[in-house]
């Protein structure tokens, strides 16, 4: 029997996140472009400067029917016929509507993706937005937001965003609109906040995927570059502010055996420079199942299955005004939701008091720099994250220079970094659970002043 010697690991290849190539069309369309050779699906994210803070007064929810509806059909094409022709292209076309922007997501074969873009920029210049479908659409709407009201986690971020943000901000309301306005939303409506903020000069395409045979600029010229448009410039976003003072709301649900935590406040973003030690504190802190909420919370106490920590940017502007969503999200068993809030403010103060470790430190940036090879493997995955990079006003070579920083990042920088960012006396509690039960054990907790309301 012939032994073969164990194999040895070689030397890593030198890896960045793809850099794209910048340019511009007829109509204003700006468009950025990567080749990724052997990445047959090519994944196309387009920009629509459509921000949820257009929305007309008392139509919340609108920009998410817009997106929805722009898979209803053309002016050449039913929408039953648009379906159709996606799928025998093989492709799949996607919208959504959040804060920054409307996002329209298409997947096509490359040797389809003459086909893929033509639909796409017909959905884009002419969508149909047939009445019937819109009223379909609005109803789908309105059952969504039933079922919402009875999920846990989406009734705490409901009401975390109402409480740290001013009524007047479209971030305190939900991002689909509530049950009153998206039920006065008809056909006129969609089409007058198309009209009004749906235009070529300010969209952004980004296309990735295996460009080799393809000649890009004519391709994009005779799809995209046909849709005309009034000349106009980007929107500006207002700055974000919220109100953090330290404090406890809790949603109450009779009954309830669980109780779902959102600890949070607004903090820096992705323009700030201590984002990446940001990042890596907040992963040391709650980003895995090694974390230090997970290893108190979860394996010492048993109170919860798991505990995250997270930064979410919201909104940003070009003067790199924006700010993120820093939280930690989890739920626990009713008896337990007084003795973990206790552990979890003794576990920020001891990070305050006594830093992160070197181990710490290292294992989150092996993690956190070791997977980015994986994560950004698909054409989609490296043309959402260039999408979010357009929408948060970043520069090209953001993402390579946040890796790089993580690898040369010291220990005491994170601590810094994590600290700051959860603060334990300006942080603002959401608790989804029976009030009879945690109530009184809260405010002996005296982390804030405690206020009960209905869900």
């Amino acid at each position: 029997m012939t032994f073969h010697p164990q194999p040895q690991p070689g030397t890593p290849t030198p890896w960045a996140f793809p850099r794209p190539e910048r340019t511009s069309l007829a109509n204003g369309i700006t468009v950025l472009h990567k080749d990724r050779p052997g990445q047959q699906l090519v994944a196309v994210d387009v920009l629509l400067d459509a921000p949820l803070a257009a929305e007309p007064e008392g139509l919340d929810g609108i920009a998410g029917i817009l997106a929805r509806a722009l898979n209803e059909g053309t002016d050449t094409l039913t929408a039953e016929e648009f379906a159709a022709e996606l799928e025998r292209a093989g492709a799949t076309l996607d919208a959504h509507a959040d804060h920054p922007c409307i996002r329209v997501s298409l997947e096509v074969p490359a040797s389809r993706l003459e086909r893929g873009l033509t639909l796409l920029a017909d959905a884009l210049r002419a969508p149909a937005l047939p009445a019937d479908e819109i009223e379909r659409l609005v109803a789908n709407r309105l059952d969504e937001i039933v079922h919402e009201q009875a999920n846990p986690a989406r009734r705490a971020a409901k009401a975390l965003y109402a409480e740290l943000f001013d009524a007047d901000d479209r971030l305190s309301r939900p991002r689909g609109g509530t049950a009153d306005t998206v039920k006065t939303i008809d056909r006129p409506a969609v089409k007058a906040f198309y009209d009004a903020h749906v235009r070529p000069a300010t969209t952004t395409v980004v296309i990735v995927g295996d460009l080799a045979d393809t000649h890009l600029p004519a391709l994009l010229e005779n799809t995209l570059g046909t849709w005309t448009g009034t000349p106009a410039d980007a929107g500006a976003h207002a700055p974000v502010a919220a109100d953090d003072t330290g404090r406890v709301v809790i949603v109450d649900r009779p009954g309830s055996v669980q109780t779902q935590l959102l600890i949070g406040r607004i903090g820096p973003d992705r323009h700030h420079p201590d984002w990446a030690a940001q990042i890596l504190g907040t992963y040391c802190l709650g980003g895995t199942l090694t974390s230090r909420l997970d290893k108190v919370l979860r394996e010492e106490k048993g109170y919860t299955y798991g505990v995250r920590a997270f930064a979410q940017p919201l909104r940003s502007g070009a003067d790199g005004s924006g700010r993120a969503m820093l939280a930690i999200s989890g739920s626990v068993d009713t008896a337990s939701t007084a003795p973990a809030l206790a552990d979890t403010w003794a576990i920020l103060r001891k990070l305050a008091a006594e830093g992160l470790t070197d181990g710490e430190r290292d294992e989150a940036v092996q993690f956190l720099v070791g997977v980015a090879p994986l994560k950004y493997e698909t054409a989609g995955s490296v043309a959402a994250t260039l999408a979010d990079q357009v929408e948060q006003h970043l520069p090209d070579d953001f993402q390579s220079e946040v890796y790089r920083k993580l690898a040369e990042l010291p220990t005491a920088e994170a601590t810094r970094a994590v600290v700051a960012a959860f603060p334990p006396e300006r942080l603002v509690t959401v608790l989804v659970g029976d009030a009879a039960e945690i109530a009184e054990p809260v405010k002996k907790l005296g982390i804030g002043e405690v206020t009960v309301v209905t869900a």
